[in-house]
């Protein structure tokens, strides 16, 4: 789900009036199968199977899958090397969320999870059957030390992650208490239920902190059965797999094989799948779903091409600006450069109308602010007054827009303005700075040279305001070194979100993880004010308070003009070969592979069909 940093340490005197009381919800507990961020589990504790599962999809066969670069370790656990895709497939979790829901767990490893109403602590019961691949129980000692080793070892997100538990301690042979520090932190519980499980045995003889490529032990429903380093790897279903008739798994893990291999850029990636190299792939471009699948296999129904829709929140997209950059740190001059992405020429003339417009980061959803501000967002925002902008209380944020032909000079006046009134002139036809005579340049750090046919009418637009900016596209590998270590003026990025948002926005937008390398704070955004929206809406004690702490947040983060904001888009383009079933429902998170399985039927007909084809 989630990988949020420490506890912020901020003062909430301003929220107390919207904070319940502790003392009146430490009283009473609940003790179950499942547990909701707010409001009852769906499923009840005699549930079969997820809506979304078909209980009766055979087992069997091999999925394909690719990627990008490659691999040096299976530690994915800290920050040194590059993890094999698919490597969380061999562990289990205490507790798996549920896709058709806005944020509930069900047990896995755990059978019953406890906790009081006010969440100050959470318990879980570990089930008698639960197995390690080499057939020796999962402990609570496993469970203590997966997270004593994961605070003090693991990459720096972990660490934030913990720091609301005060300690955690064995209550019993298969149960294991997390005690958290005060403070309201509602989402804590869940939080904890997704961690994966560790053997404590297999780890004693092992140095953690190190890159390894010996194959992991796990209790998952897969584990690693044969690999290339750095080209592919390949993970076997386990067959005598402990939980595999838990209600929670019913339908899932339904391929024998899950193989991952690994191609050097996206011309490659692609044109290796439509060679049948590998099976199935989510298109992230829209020039290529609209054109490079025209293909024989594609027109004769071989190769599925299908926009499969999705009900999930859509975070924001956008050029990112990196405010521990000086020339980035004037609000003015952040909304100026708005002015220069030409959106509807964008999507019009590169994108085929696929997509929306991105005003929101919290697309897509309920959680998204419209309008202006409700009494209830107001008597949040009201404290702040003075710290946030003053737009936030009086307009609705929407980017700029134009007509679509090109033609953007009205946008460009107001760029100009904007740019003027921050101290920015243009002489000799190069935007300087009017004190310094600093020109106003920096660089577009882009992971993928596809995101340069977007890019660059961009810059182009920008060289008309007088501004120096240039692109550059570098590897999977280092771009990721670069982005970790926010070595970047402006980048394309993009936050996910969930519909229950929570400690992950600490993250996002929390002080201390501006300073801290490797967290997902790329902007470097540093705000107060921000960061007590942040711990309001953890703190949120119900689904509609937590609907409007985020739209608070999220009026904010718009006139804050972190990005230059791009677009989502509502469907799940989904590209395969004809030999697989589905389930007929896909859930409002969309697309689950894992409950897929292999059609023997169409599978034993397809290279013949894909030579008919041709």
């Amino acid at each position: 789900m989630k990988m949020p940093p420490r506890r912020a340490a901020l003062a909430l005197a301003a929220l107390a009036p919207w904070l319940v009381p502790l003392a009146a919800l430490a009283d009473s507990a609940v003790n179950g199968h499942a547990l909701a961020m707010h409001g009852e589990p769906k499923y009840k504790a005699d549930f079969k199977h997820f809506d979304y599962a078909n209980p009766s999809a055979p087992k069997g066969g091999e999925i394909k899958r690719g990627t990008i670069g490659g691999f040096d370790t299976f530690n994915g656990f800290i920050i040194k090397g590059r993890v094999a895709a698919g490597l969380g497939a061999i562990y289990d979790t205490l507790m798996v969320a549920s896709a058709d829901e806005p944020f509930t767990q069900y047990g896995l490893l755990a059978e019953t999870v406890e906790t009081p109403a006010d969440r100050s602590w959470v318990q879980f019961t570990l089930r008698p059957n639960a197995r390690w691949h080499d057939g020796k129980p999962v402990t609570a000692d496993d469970v203590i030390f997966t997270f004593n080793t994961l605070r003090e070892k693991g990459a720096p997100s972990y660490r934030f992650y913990y720091q609301a538990v005060d300690k955690v301690e064995k209550t019993g042979e298969r149960k294991v208490k997390f005690l958290f520090k005060p403070g309201e932190n509602r989402e804590l519980p869940l939080i904890l239920g997704t961690f994966p499980i560790l053997p404590k045995h297999y780890w004693a003889t092992r140095d953690f902190e190190k890159s390894t490529l010996e194959p992991p032990l796990g209790s998952g429903a897969y584990k690693i059965d044969a690999f290339d380093p750095g080209r592919w790897i390949a993970y076997r279903r386990v067959v005598d797999y402990w939980g595999k008739d838990l209600p929670v798994n019913v339908g899932n893990d339904n391929f024998d094989i899950v193989r991952y291999d690994y191609f050097r850029d996206q011309t490659v990636w692609l044109e290796a799948f439509k060679a049948a190299a590998y099976d199935i792939r989510v298109e992230n471009s829209a020039q290529r779903w609209a054109t490079a699948y025209d293909i024989p296999a594609a027109r004769a129904g071989v190769l599925r091409k299908e926009p499969l829709k999705h009900a999930r929140t859509q975070g924001m997209q956008g050029f990112a600006f990196n405010l521990r950059r000086p020339i980035f740190q004037d609000r003015r001059v952040r909304e100026a450069l708005g002015y220069a992405f030409d959106f509807e020429w964008t999507n019009k003339t590169l994108a085929y109308d696929q997509y929306t417009r991105s005003r929101s980061y919290f697309n897509n959803s309920e959680l998204e602010a419209k309008g202006l501000p409700s009494p209830e967002e107001l008597k949040l925002l009201e404290p702040l007054r003075g710290q946030i902008p003053d737009e936030a209380f009086t307009k609705e944020y929407n980017p700029p827009k134009t007509d679509g032909t090109g033609n953007i000079r009205e946008n460009l006046r107001k760029a100009a303005q904007l740019l003027k009134e921050a101290g920015w002139i243009v002489k000799a036809g190069k935007l300087v700075n009017d004190k310094t005579g600093e020109p106003f340049s920096f660089e577009i750090l882009l992971s993928d040279p596809t995101y340069e046919r977007m890019t660059l009418p961009f810059v182009k637009i920008l060289e008309r305001l007088g501004i120096d900016a240039r692109v550059r596209s570098v590897d999977t590998a280092q771009y990721q070194r670069r982005s970790d270590d926010f070595d970047f003026d402006m980048t394309i990025d993009s936050w996910a979100q969930s519909e229950s948002p929570g400690n992950e926005q600490r993250d996002m937008w929390g002080g201390d993880a501006a300073d801290h390398k490797g967290t997902r704070n790329s902007t470097g955004i540093k705000s107060k004010a921000i960061d007590t929206l942040v711990e309001a809406i953890i703190a949120a004690p119900d689904r509609k308070s937590l609907v409007d702490r985020t739209h608070a947040l999220d009026r904010v983060l718009q006139w804050s003009f972190l990005t230059v904001p791009q677009f989502y888009i509502a469907v799940d383009r989904v590209a395969y070969w004809d030999k697989f079933g589905r389930p007929a429902i896909t859930p409002k998170q969309g697309v689950q592979i894992g409950f897929w399985w292999i059609d023997k039927d169409k599978a034993a007909t397809l290279d013949q069909r894909r030579a008919a084809a041709k």
